[in-house]
């Protein structure tokens, strides 16, 4: 479990985008059979004042939605590390995230990087420790991809949960060309929207507002990266969960559209 800050003081007006995340793993621990469990989540919450809008909309979905993906992000983690146990992880646009302490094998290094603004909520809530960094970095200058101090040989993983959804096609594709020309062998696990998020369909799904949309991000992304070794695809619906079963047999009769309604993980090698 992570250590993280107790003092008993007036709750934090953290801003909901940051804390929407937040608190959807925290509603998902209470759940019966929940797809993630982070009592950490759970604990943050509790000093924290929730806005209005963290609760709008169809909350139960969209916190399946966003749980569902957080697992599966969870999984590849896990066995990114199996095979490579004190690798460096890079979570881009960490926001609250609490992966660390959940995936967490004793032997890893772990940079958590974000906006200084961000940050500065970060260490109101959680500890850095030494295999545990923080770092001033975002999608729009990529600057700190130079600043990285990680050795020559280490296996390398970037992460980005939230954090591309609000960047556009032509940032998204700045943003992937810059990690494989900083290291030549990398690999990525991002999460990108599909282009019927704002579909009728798609927000009764749990998706929400993203800046860019495709149709075919495999496709995209070996043209935005045409010497990658791998790209992959999860969407949630490959998720086994009951409460997902009733969006899975209609995805059954409209194959096409899997990738296309929610927002989905990419997976990248090269």
């Amino acid at each position: 479990m992570s250590k993280f800050h107790n003092s008993h003081t007036d709750k934090l007006n953290v801003p909901s985008r940051l804390l929407k995340p937040l608190l959807f793993r925290g509603r998902e621990s209470l759940e019966k059979n929940g797809i993630v469990y982070d009592p950490i989540a759970a604990i943050a919450c509790q000093r924290c004042s929730l806005a209005k809008d963290c609760l709008s909309g169809n909350v139960s979905q969209k916190q399946l939605l966003h749980s569902t993906l957080t697992f599966s992000i969870d999984q590849q983690i896990c066995r990114f590390l199996s095979h490579h146990p004190t690798a460096w992880i890079i979570n881009v646009g960490a926001g609250l995230d609490t992966r660390f302490f959940r995936v967490d094998n004793g032997r890893c290094h772990w940079v958590e990087l974000d906006a200084n603004e961000n940050l500065i909520w970060r260490k109101k809530l959680f500890h850095s420790s030494e295999r545990y960094f923080y770092r001033k970095g975002g999608l729009k200058n990529l600057d700190w991809l130079d600043d990285l101090s990680i050795p020559d040989q280490s296996p390398v993983m970037f992460i980005c949960e939230n954090a591309l959804l609000e960047c556009d096609r032509a940032e998204v594709a700045r943003f992937v060309q810059g990690m494989a020309r900083r290291f030549e062998q990398a690999y990525a696990c991002l999460v990108m929207a599909g282009d019927l998020t704002q579909s009728k369909v798609g927000k009764a799904m749990g998706s929400e507002y993203y800046v860019h949309g495709y149709s075919d991000i495999s496709k995209e992304m070996l043209r935005v990266l045409p010497w990658a070794k791998k790209v992959s695809v999860i969407s949630p619906f490959d998720q086994h969960c009951h409460r997902w079963a009733v969006w899975q047999r209609m995805i059954r009769l409209f194959s096409s559209l899997k990738y296309r309604l929610t927002p989905i993980i990419v997976q990248l090698r090269w």
